[in-house]
């Protein structure tokens, strides 16, 4: 692979698009509707993990895990109605522009798969930036597990010292350190600067558009 290539990595959910607390209300709803009272603090501390983790972590080992897939079915049939409203946290599109004409290979990384994948794509328009797309569809296990950033690594061609990975969630920064690629995050998916800092993350921003703002002293200078 060419020595000077470089990846800029992207979560989705709350890092480039304004759908968290979407999350947190469906999957609340669907917890609901199968009679579990998951309160939606809970939820939302769990958002941006894929659903093969985020069940378990909720509900614990002790489930009916022949349930599972129904509570996945049910949380997407709930977020589907949202799909056309879906809207990109500010500058989101400008700053995967903005990586690509500096050289980067931008290449997003999911925990979301299949249509709900494809909509947020069509919400965020930045198709012309992009050199790849990873999503649940893609791996074996979804985040903290590295799976989907080592997925996007090999997409993009970059070796994990020459990448960095943008979230928004504990769980993002866990991923990309255990993938060994170094990690930036944002708080617009509702986590706090301190929490992002000792989950790995190097360095924090307000939200994309802040990140864009600062692009020149940024990891992506």
């Amino acid at each position: 692979m060419p020595a000077d290539r470089r990846a800029a990595l992207f979560d989705m959910d709350g890092t480039l698009v304004d759908s968290t607390y979407l999350h947190t209300v469906t999957w609340w709803e669907a917890f609901r509707q199968a009679g579990h009272h998951v309160p939606m603090a809970a939820i939302h501390r769990t958002v941006g993990m894929g659903a093969d983790h985020l069940i378990g972590h909720l509900l614990g080992p002790s489930r009916d895990r022949d349930r599972d897939a129904a509570l996945s079915a049910a949380h997407k049939t709930l977020f589907a109605e949202y799909w056309t409203r879906l809207v990109p946290l500010d500058g989101a599109a400008d700053l995967l522009r903005a990586c690509a004409r500096r050289g980067w290979e931008v290449v997003l990384a999911s925990s979301a798969g299949g249509a709900e994948l494809s909509a947020m794509r069509t919400a965020l328009d930045a198709e012309d930036a992009l050199t790849a797309v990873t999503g649940a569809d893609d791996v074996e296990s979804s985040k903290p597990a590295p799976d989907l950033v080592k997925q996007a690594l090999e997409e993009s061609g970059t070796d994990p010292g020459r990448a960095v990975f943008v979230g928004d969630t504990v769980w993002d920064m866990k991923a990309g350190a255990r993938a060994g690629v170094p990690c930036v995050g944002v708080l617009s998916g509702g986590y706090c600067r301190h929490e992002l800092l000792n989950a790995g993350a190097q360095e924090v921003y307000e939200g994309p558009g802040d990140l864009l703002s600062q692009l020149d002293s940024s990891p992506f200078r």
